[in-house]
């Protein structure tokens, strides 16, 4: 539980400027943003909001920096990212109770989220300076190949509130690694987790203008002229797949490097030889973790015929068992929805799905007063057809639809245009596989809830994204291959 006193010092020791050039400032026209408590719906602070000027002096720092942080000795680099990881840790109760006050998750689960978000810091910190090359004989051996790796220039992020500090250190780490400069727009609904980061880098030693962070609530009209310009080389995005494809296009001008990670409508299928409870508990995780506002959360529940009744009536008491209410609130499971429209979804999602014929089995209707709340919602029969089927939810709802078959399973599980994360419960090995093999997804949990981790690389295929984050191969995304071929005479 946490005090009044608590959260005004927390939010009086954010920088609330744009940090441009490694210095804070105001925006050129004096132009603030507010910043509201999901749970209340009250003001919390202000911040500087950036003009379209304001973001091409970001990108002018990032482009001066540029040869400063790609000249840094690999050690350096690493050792700049592990010191951040340290004051992640040394920190963590202020930058959780920050991340809660202006997205609305649990106290304890956002203590989470900055341990998940340093474990990138970590981890890149140890790729940093394993970055290599190569030298090779040619086939007729009159030539030499060397092959150098190389950081790909100045980067641009646009990161989304449902993980506002993850999803910046799972960006910025590899970049710095890889020895790039960045400018970072943050979600406007969340920017204060990300200037405090801001903040540790600095104190960790990151050189001025190596990472610039612009607030913006006209995303558009500040982010396109950044991506049109030129200067920036590599582009990464994530968030809904509307504002990716519209982003990508903009890249496209220079043809820039690019990675997106965009929408999940993930299935989660339990099959009949499942293990019950191991299936609810993953559910729980899969549908739960951030309220159900996370691109991986499970979407469609496909339960077989045999198992439905069970799993059901297992998960609708679990979930029924959740305590709902503001983040910072003792024994609180369940925070806010992120704002009135995001909780205007969700309401919409759940009447469009009842009138179609689906039954409430817990939750199932907004609750009264201040703050935007949904409760823990498990509605049975949902037509496969039904809206909650085909678009992403963002909440904490699972619709179940029972099926006959595993092909029946897999079949609904593909019949999407995303592709990001799918969910499988069987204790049959060969029907592990099969299904595996065969899901139309960038990512697989197999008897497990939970596939998010910065050792694994992390990503979607079909119209969820570009590329992959995290994971032996998370650098690679931020450097170029470059190839010397050396004459040889013998």
């Amino acid at each position: 539980m946490t005090t009044n006193a608590d959260e005004r010092r927390v939010l009086d020791a954010v920088p609330t400027g744009l940090f441009i050039g490694g210095r804070w400032r105001p925006a050129e026209n004096g132009a603030t943003a507010k910043v509201e408590d999901p749970a209340t719906g009250e003001v919390l602070t202000e911040v500087a909001d950036a003009s379209p000027a304001d973001g091409m002096d970001a990108l002018a720092a990032a482009h001066a920096a540029q040869p400063t942080i790609a000249a840094m000795a690999p050690r350096e680099r690493s050792e700049i990212l592990r010191r951040a990881y340290d004051l992640l840790h040394e920190r963590i109760d202020d930058l959780a109770l920050l991340m809660t006050l202006e997205m609305g998750k649990p106290f304890a689960e956002a203590k989470g989220e900055v341990v998940y978000a340093s474990e990138f810091l970590r981890w890149f910190s140890e790729e940093a300076v394993r970055i290599d090359g190569g030298y090779q004989v040619a086939p007729n051996g009159q030539t030499r190949f060397l092959t150098i790796r190389q950081p790909v220039g100045v980067c641009v992020f646009v990161t989304p509130w449902n993980f506002p500090l993850a999803m910046g250190t799972r960006k910025i780490a590899p970049a710095v690694a890889a020895g790039c400069a960045s400018v970072i727009k943050p979600a406007p609904q969340t920017p204060l987790t990300m200037l405090a980061f801001a903040q540790v880098l600095a104190d960790a030693g990151l050189p001025d203008g190596a990472l610039n962070v612009i607030n913006a609530t006209d995303a558009g009209a500040v982010m396109e002229p950044i991506l049109r310009d030129g200067r920036a080389r590599k582009m990464s995005f994530t968030g809904s797949t509307p504002v990716g494809k519209l982003l990508l296009s903009q890249a496209s001008d220079k043809v820039m490097r690019s990675s997106l990670e965009l929408g999940g409508n993930a299935s989660f299928i339990v099959l009949d030889d499942a293990d019950v409870d191991a299936a609810v508990e993953g559910a729980m995780i899969a549908k739960m973790r951030n309220m159900g506002e996370a691109c991986t959360a499970a979407n469609r529940f496909y339960v077989q015929r045999g198992v439905a009744g069970e799993f059901t009536a297992k998960l609708a008491e679990r979930m029924g068992a959740l305590k709902v209410g503001r983040g910072t609130e003792e024994g609180v499971n369940v925070g806010p929805l992120i704002d009135a429209k995001g909780l205007d979804k969700v309401t919409d999602l759940v009447a469009d799905a009842v009138a179609a014929g689906a039954s409430v089995a817990i939750g199932g209707k907004a609750q009264d007063g201040p703050g935007y709340f949904y409760p823990p919602t498990v509605l049975t029969d949902v037509p496969v057809n039904s809206r909650l089927n085909h678009e992403e939810i963002f909440g904490p709802v699972a619709p179940i639809t029972v099926v006959d078959s595993a092909d029946d399973a897999l079949a609904a599980a593909n019949a999407t245009e995303f592709g990001l994360v799918n969910y499988v419960y069987t204790r049959d090995l060969n029907r592990a596989l099969h299904i595996a093999e065969n899901l139309d997804s960038g990512m697989i949990g197999l008897n497990t809830g939970l596939v998010s981790n910065p050792a694994a690389p992390f990503g979607g295929v079909k119209e969820s994204g570009l590329g992959r984050e995290g994971g032996n191969v998370g650098i690679d995304e931020f450097l170029e291959t470059k190839y010397v071929a050396i004459g040889y005479s013998g």
